[in-house]
């Protein structure tokens, strides 16, 4: 109807009808109802209404009908629909029809509650036009609205007329966000009263459209202001080439929040976000085909023939060259740009403890991958299950993991530790402990005292190796302390955690505390207990206050302050030369009582939603409990949200753009010892120097004779770190001609991860992936002896030493950078690429190049491809797509891990290539390498929601499993190809011969045609909007005036009851009507 122009033929019936001298309301009425069912499905109702002259007609019988109810709700429902429109909106204000509501919207009354409630909700629609609002402001319309709601609030002791409430409540919301609206309602005290009124009522449903208004109200009149910091940019300077200058550190004024300016555009909001994410999709096919050539000199790529000597070497002068004790740490890059003069492996000796280090390893692995797929009955995930899910300590029987008795040393030690944590957090170059009470050989002594009670438990740990690591770690402040999780090791726990459920109004009730800490304020402290900006000592030992530190590696925490008793505000650092990205932390806290939740509200959250909000936790590691040997680190937290709080970055820091806006994530920990140390963390750390130590103890433990590991220097980095690259495959049978040729011609696969500091859980994969490698699974040694696999563990060593969410010390995100990286500013990506390159250059392009990351705002584990075809059928551009030619080979390995591996889905795999995505490493190596099969894999930080680990969070081995089960996918993925060698598949076939009833199925040629997982991306940081909605309804940001069904319901209704009469309607129940 409305394509024929059925709107335009019914306005002009009303104008010809109500234009006569005795309008026929037997026809204006139905055609009323009708014009406003179809107006709520024409957007362009409002228009045609005013240029029609339509508006003016409805006014004036409006006006003629003030006291004939029935007729002046018709003459409402049509003005509510012409009001949509933001322009017509406007008009209609300009002639008067916020004064004639007014004079419909009356103090409590029993009588004509229909027409009250439907010119509320007129009202409200009018006040989305900005110049209407700046009219009710002036008019002194605010007050006049906070006085109807407080008479009809006090009156309407059964909440009979909620909705009307509500109604007036939206037009308050309409009128606030203006900057004059709000200082309107501050003046006339509208926080304290809408505060007051709803603290009896917030458990009671039939309350539910009052109580979310009023919050959307509170929140968006919440006076702005700045961080309580001096400066938003990082509190740690790092002087290099090219760095970005600082940002301005004034404060925001409400200027930088004002909304006054003109009036807003409507817009098409269903359509609205799709246009916006395919906007992004790359659809010029020149674009998405072009192959650019190298980015520096040919001759340069020479240098990368040191770090791939396993093309070179005859099998006896790799054997002279395993035998050299050489340092790489000592190397200087006086050659080209980070590079080393000299790549040579490390040694590959054995000291007393490598044996036994062997043997214990090899004892752990008692069955082959094979038996862990994806199979729905998984041995790991079932007995997980069966046990249930603690956020406590005291629920993990101490016997699963093994309790280390101190002897007659415990009380001593423990003592110190309570009295001085940082004794215990190990000297790093031999610096002696400022804030110790002891002598410094009595720290040491007890320092070796605790070492020697360290449990053997916890595999590729040595806390004496990680210190001395550490001590080589380079860091902007020269890190003095060790975090005692990171110096004693993390053991994952015997069980799996669920998913935390979100008690309903949890958002609700904070917000309510935030508004009360600022209208009641007398309890609260407000003082400042841990600041890096201050350079004195801010906490008393002996004050009732928990105690704060972060200054030690991947430590983030910038000030707390105490709110309350049992409640801090944190505030994260920000990223080294940034003034953003804050969302990784990782702190100590000490002093706690047990039996008391303490509140923790981290106020600077940059990230406009989060997984916070859907099931998962912090992770938390008590001091206690790994003495009582539980080392582990668990997911604990209660009453956790996360939300937009009243922060504010000022204008003219964000360069002339509206304020940023800030988020708050909140949640309550009850720790489970007094007078513990703890540290809490955003996710599983995983340090630098954890990695550096780590491949010390893997290269020490495997068999020279069989597995080839070698461990070389990428680079330098900016801050004086070694990236390390490492090489893995298996040793030649012998050094004749055929087995040196079979050793050299063995296909590439490369790794990468951490180029994002904050991404922890992408070390814990590739954790994974680096110890299934070097192990005696079958699944693992066919894999050596047939590829070479090139990893780069950590592409970003600077950043996760000092504590960055996503960025290098330049404030870059390095993957952002592999279009065109310089040696001087992003070495570790220069170099990555150039070894890439060479790769390419001699035909030894790699199979698969995979970078491993993190992502915060989806579930389960899931790749992102590039795909031409699919890039232009997702954008809806046909010119071209159908005559292109693309191998699908693409979608091959993320298909086998949705068979494969427990966490890993394929409805989140995307295959489009972005505009915005254009410089990272996935699109620069399919597009300037030609490597297909070039992906991101991401790995939630929360956990699944499907398969077999639904409802789960991720712990470190389900995360180190998908390290493995990746390296089994790349197996399949040979097993699948055409070039398979027939060696390769008579080996494939004894295995399978063993694990028969698990994997055989996996391993036939079926055909590539699958379900289509698409997901489209939009964010610019590599992380797609959340895929989960919160029900906010309860939580205060829906924002509806009345959907399309409701008001189709109210017109039907009257259409059978023409007498209105005396009205008592409830809130929103149909009347009864007889027919």
């Amino acid at each position: 109807m409305i394509s024929k122009g059925g709107s335009e033929a019914l306005l002009q019936t009303l104008l010809d009808t109500a234009r006569t001298a005795s309008p026929d309301y037997d026809i204006l009425l139905p055609l009323f109802r009708l014009l406003a069912k179809v107006g709520l499905r024409d957007k362009k109702i409002g228009q045609k209404a005013l240029e029609l002259e339509a508006l003016d007609v409805t006014l004036i019988l409006a006006r003629k009908n003030l006291s004939h109810s029935c007729n002046l709700l018709h003459c409402l429902w049509a003005l509510r629909v012409f009001a949509s429109c933001v322009k017509t909106g406007a008009m209609l204000g300009i002639n008067g029809a916020m004064e004639l509501l007014f004079k419909v919207i009356t103090p409590y009354t029993r009588k004509r509650t229909r027409t009250i409630r439907v010119a509320t909700e007129v009202l409200a629609v009018l006040l989305k036009s900005r110049s209407n609002s700046r009219r009710a402001v002036n008019r002194g319309y605010v007050i006049s609205l906070l006085r109807l709601h407080q008479d009809w609030h006090s009156h309407d002791t059964t909440n009979a007329y909620v909705l009307i409430r509500r109604g007036l409540l939206l037009c308050l919301k309409r009128i606030t966000t203006i900057w004059s609206g709000r200082e309107a309602f501050l003046a006339a005290q509208g926080m304290e009263t809408l505060f007051s009124i709803t603290q009896n009522c917030l458990d009671n449903e039939s309350m539910e459209p009052v109580i979310s208004a009023v919050l959307q109200i509170l929140r968006q009149c919440y006076p702005k202001s700045p961080l309580p910091l001096i400066t938003t940019c990082s509190a740690y300077a790092f002087p290099v080439p090219g760095s970005i200058p600082s940002v301005p550190t004034c404060g925001p004024t409400e200027e930088d929040f004002e909304e006054d300016g003109d009036e807003e555009m409507d817009k098409d909001s269903d359509l609205e976000d799709v246009k916006e994410q395919d906007k992004d999709l790359e659809t010029d096919v020149e674009k998405l085909n072009f192959r650019p050539g190298l980015d520096r000199p040919e001759e340069e790529l020479k240098q990368y023939e040191a770090m791939c000597l396993e093309l070179s070497y005859g099998f006896e002068e790799l054997e002279f060259k395993l035998g050299n004790d050489m340092n790489l740490l000592g190397i200087e890059s006086a050659n080209h740009h980070h590079i080393p003069t000299t790549a040579s492996p490390k040694q590959h000796y054995l000291n007393k403890d490598q044996s036994s280090q062997r043997k214990e390893r090899e004892d752990t692995v008692q069955t082959s991958l094979l038996s862990m797929v994806k199979t729905g009955s998984s041995t790991a995930h079932l007995s997980s299950k069966k046990r249930p899910v603690m956020n406590t300590y005291q629920n993990v029987h101490p016997s699963g993991l093994g309790i280390i008795s101190l002897e007659n040393d415990i009380s001593d030690i423990q003592d110190f530790l309570e009295e001085d944590m940082e004794a215990i957090s190990c000297p790093v170059m031999n610096a002696s402990f400022s804030n110790s009470t002891r002598p410094k050989e009595t720290v040491e002594i007890l320092i070796d005292k605790l070492l020697h009670t360290h449990p053997k438990h916890i595999l590729f740990h040595d806390p004496y190796l990680y210190m001395a690591k550490a001590r080589r770690t380079r860091s902007i402040l020269d890190f003095k302390m060790i975090a005692f999780p990171d110096l004693w090791g993390h053991c994952p726990p015997p069980f799996s955690q669920s998913m935390l459920e979100r008690r309903r109004g949890v958002q609700r009730i904070k917000i309510f505390e935030d508004v009360r800490r600022l209208i009641q304020p007398s309890d609260v402290i407000n003082r400042v207990v841990f600041s890096l900006d201050e350079p004195w000592p801010l906490q008393d030992s002996a004050s009732n206050c928990l105690r704060f530190f972060s200054k030690f590696e991947s430590g983030n925490l910038r000030k707390a302050i105490q709110v309350r008793e049992f409640e801090y505000d944190l505030l994260l650092n920000a990223d080294v030369n940034s003034a953003q990205l804050q969302q990784w932390f990782y702190f100590k806290v000490s002093g706690m009582r047990t039996a008391i939740p303490y509140r923790f509200n981290i106020i600077n959250c940059e990230k406009p939603n989060s997984q916070f909000n859907y099931g998962m936790q912090p992770t938390l590691y008590s001091v206690r409990e790994a003495l009582l040997g539980r080392s582990t680190w668990i997911r604990t937290g209660h009453d956790i949200c996360y939300y937009q709080n009243h922060y504010r970055q000022s204008a003219a820091a964000m360069g002339g753009a509206s304020g940023k806006c800030y988020y708050t994530l909140t949640f309550a920990v009850t720790f489970p010892h007094s007078e513990d140390v703890c540290y809490l963390a955003y996710h599983y750390p995983y340090t630098y120097t954890a990695l550096m130590a780590h491949l010390e103890i893997l290269e020490k433990s495997v068999n020279p004779k069989q597995i080839y590991f070698r461990q070389d220097t990428l680079c330098q980095t900016l801050g004086g770190n070694p990236c390390p690259l490492v090489t893995i495959t298996a040793m030649p049978e012998s050094n004749c001609a055929d087995h040196l040729e079979q050793f050299r011609r063995r296909p590439y696969q490369v790794i990468t991860a951490r180029a994002h500091p904050g991404e922890s859980n992408a070390s814990w994969v590739m954790k994974g992936t680096l110890e299934f490698l070097v192990s005696n699974d079958p699944v693992a040694q066919l894999l050596r002896e047939n590829f070479i696999f090139k990893i780069i563990p950590m592409l970003n060593p600077d950043g996760v030493i000092n504590g960055n969410h996503r960025c290098s010390l330049r404030g870059e995100d390095l993957n952002r950078q592999w279009l065109s990286p310089k040696a001087h500013l992003q070495p570790t990506i220069y170099h990555a690429k150039g070894l890439l390159y060479y790769l390419n250059s001699i035909g030894r392009g790699p199979v698969v190049f995979c970078d491993f990351h993190g992502h915060s705002q989806k579930k389960n584990v899931f790749i992102y491809g590039c795909s031409v075809k699919e890039t232009l059928w997702q954008a809806n551009c046909t010119v071209g797509a159908s005559a292109l030619l693309e191998d699908v080979s693409y979608r091959t390995l993320p298909k086998i891990l949705d068979k494969l591996a427990p966490a890993f889905t394929m409805s989140s795999c995307s295959f489009l290539v972005e505009k915005s995505r254009a410089s990272t490493a996935r699109v620069v190596v399919w597009r300037e390498m030609g490597i297909s099969r070039s992906y991101t894999m991401e790995s939630s930080y929360c956990g699944c929601n499907q398969g077999p680990y639904k409802g789960l969070q991720f712990g470190t081995s389900e995360l180190e499993e998908m390290g493995a089960m990746f390296c089994l996918g790349l197996l399949i993925l040979e097993l699948k190809s055409v070039s398979c060698s027939h060696r390769l598949l008579t080996q494939a076939t004894a295995l399978l011969n063993a694990e028969k009833d698990t994997l055989d199925h996996h391993l036939q040629r079926c055909s590539l045609s699958a379900s289509r997982g698409r997901s489209n991306i939009s964010d610019l940081d590599d992380e797609p909007a959340c895929m989960e909605e919160v029900d906010y309804a309860s939580d205060g940001s829906s924002d509806q005036d009345g959907s399309i069904p409701e008001l189709d319901r109210q017109i039907q209704e009257c259409a059978f009851n023409q007498d209105e009469g005396e009205e008592e309607e409830g809130t929103g129940q149909r009347r009864n009507t007889t027919l």
